[in-house]
């Protein structure tokens, strides 16, 4: 392949700040067009026969596509989801895909696109006090957080309310800041096609399921590399456990007192199980989990300088865990095929990359929200915990290995080291070799 072509090919997300403006600078009426067929109760087990070609015409075919040859390895036979793919989070090749453009319930790795809409709109140091608006519409048997009426959260706070626990009631208390869900609902639409994310449709901004709501294994990666360019994004995805606010209580004595309690990441790869270790180089980003969707996750790992993205969605076998043992299984073939498979598609840049230009308000530094602070008090997670409660991985995610670089030709470029460069540090466990 040409020199030329595979630096526009390999390409990775422009600067946090130009991408952090596009929710805000995309008309908010333009939105994802609605696809034609919407979920129901009971999936299709078939997907269809002609799907998105965005990203490469193989990546719109239905079944497995990946260019096997000598040297490179078989994929894992056991994988049973409906929909996969495997990307190289830095130069934007897809190395294999199953059904990547199949329109499925995302869950809440939906939550994705709601943070990296939201993100740059609020100071994590911004304080809200909730009323009883903020929490109306959430649905049955919603994942929580444990937000209170009358209680009073930081940004911060909510931001690891929704990566940590996936809490439906902070995405509701900050789309409310953000004047409503609908109009929330409007922004992520928007930002989906700007994103080219175009097998996307919200309709409600949690993820729970919803007619009409829709997303693809290749939109998910897709939107997860975009929020992986923000410091603060990658530093709430990163985040094993936390203290959250508790409820305002007096103690035996009547004295008011607001104790915290604990929070743990609920994706199995990055916080560990009983049958899942945490698996070596994990770096996030998010799982979900609905009667419609079955399990969803988008994960990004990196080993030996190679950073991977993978998603999952829906795995028919129903076991323990199974969504995040099968992302492990790709994860592990992805190392082992990186460098030596060629690449059947590619993930594609935001539509208004090519513009060039900087846009006013930027922030070189990566940080969404105005304040950088997202990740005050983390450190990696074979340290102490914070002295805020939090602990993580959001300091190994910093910028270490080079500054995004936007080039006045207005190429989609970055540095041949992405912003994801030390992502092993990792608590010592048995088994933890992926």
């Amino acid at each position: 392949m040409p020199a030329p072509k595979k630096t526009t090919r390999g390409s990775l997300l422009v600067t946090a700040a130009v991408l952090s403006s596009l929710a805000l600078a995309a008309p908010v009426a333009v939105a994802a067009p609605k696809p034609s067929g919407s979920p129901s109760a009971s999936p299709s087990a078939t997907p269809p026969a002609s799907m998105s070609t965005v990203g490469g015409a193989r990546l719109g075919r239905p079944g497995t596509q990946v260019n096997l040859a000598s040297g490179v390895p078989v994929l894992p036979k056991d994988v049973s989801a409906r929909s996969w793919i495997v990307s190289d989070a830095e130069t934007g090749d897809v190395l294999a895909a199953h059904n990547a453009h199949w329109r499925l319930a995302p869950a809440s790795t939906l939550k994705m696109l709601f943070a990296d809409t939201l993100l740059p709109k609020f100071p994590s140091t911004t304080e809200h006090k909730v009323v009883p608006s903020d929490l109306a519409g959430i649905g049955s048997g919603s994942s929580m957080v444990g937000i209170k009426e009358d209680e009073t959260y930081t940004v911060h706070d909510l931001w690891l309310g929704v990566f940590l626990r996936s809490g439906n009631d902070a995405v509701h208390v900050l789309s409310a800041m953000n004047k409503g869900v609908e109009n929330t609902v409007k922004e992520m639409n928007a930002h989906a096609e700007e994103l080219q994310a175009l097998d996307t449709h919200v309709v409600s901004p949690d993820g729970y399921d919803a007619e009409g709501q829709v997303s693809s294994a290749y939109d998910l990666t897709l939107i997860a590399r975009s929020g992986l360019q923000k410091k603060d994004f990658r530093e709430y995805a990163s985040t094993v456990s936390a203290k959250f606010p508790g409820e305002t209580k007096k103690d035996k004595k009547g004295k008011t007192v607001r104790k915290p309690f604990e929070i743990q990441n609920t994706n199995r790869l990055l916080s560990g199980d009983a049958d899942v270790p945490v698996y070596q180089g994990i770096a996030g980003v998010k799982n979900g989990n609905t009667t419609n969707a079955g399990a969803t996750f988008t994960g990004v790992a990196e080993r030996n300088g190679k950073v991977l993205l993978v998603t999952v969605m829906n795995p028919e076998r129903d076991e323990h865990n199974e969504v995040y043992k099968e992302t492990a299984r790709l994860f592990d073939w992805g190392f082992k095929a990186a460098g030596k498979v060629q690449p059947v598609g590619e993930l594609v840049p935001p539509k208004s990359a090519a513009q060039g230009a900087d846009r006013p308000g930027s922030n070189p530094s990566g940080e969404a929200g105005g304040s950088g602070d997202a990740g005050t008090g983390s450190k990696p997670v074979a340290s102490a915990s914070a002295a805020d409660g939090s602990s993580g991985i959001g300091t190994a995610l910093g910028i270490t290995g080079g500054v995004l670089v936007l080039l006045a030709a207005g190429a989609f470029l970055i540095n041949r080291r992405w912003p994801l460069p030390d992502l092993v540090r990792r608590r010592a466990r048995s088994g933890d070799d992926g």
